[in-house]
């Protein structure tokens, strides 16, 4: 068992690259963060944002959301990148994984 944090968002017009540089550097962060699984971004044609990001335990992702530098980041998006956001959390219960390069299958309770 784990948890996802899955982050929409839109940005303001004209920051995507401060805020890129910024979001590297969060990332960086997390990466290095205790329990930390992965972390995906992507964007649609419209501008819409979606980030999925793992971790292994509730305590974990408790700390990632309280980090000093993250909480920082959170504030300077509410003030300059973001127009718009959402974040929900969700504990996961099952996973299932195909791989056909090596056709296997996992599935994990």
């Amino acid at each position: 068992m784990h948890y996802i944090i899955v982050f929409k968002s839109k940005l303001r017009p004209g920051i995507e690259v401060e805020y890129g540089a910024r979001g590297e550097q969060i990332y960086q962060l997390a990466v290095g963060m205790p329990g930390f699984l992965s972390a995906s971004d992507y964007v649609g044609d419209d501008g819409a944002r979606v980030s999925i990001v793992e971790f292994d335990t509730l305590e974990n992702l408790t700390a990632w959301r309280d980090h000093a530098e993250h909480k920082k980041a959170q504030q300077e998006g509410r003030d300059s990148f973001y127009a718009s956001y959402s974040i929900s959390i969700a504990k996961v219960e099952r996973t299932s994984d195909f791989d056909a390069a090596t056709k296997t299958w996992t599935k994990r309770p």
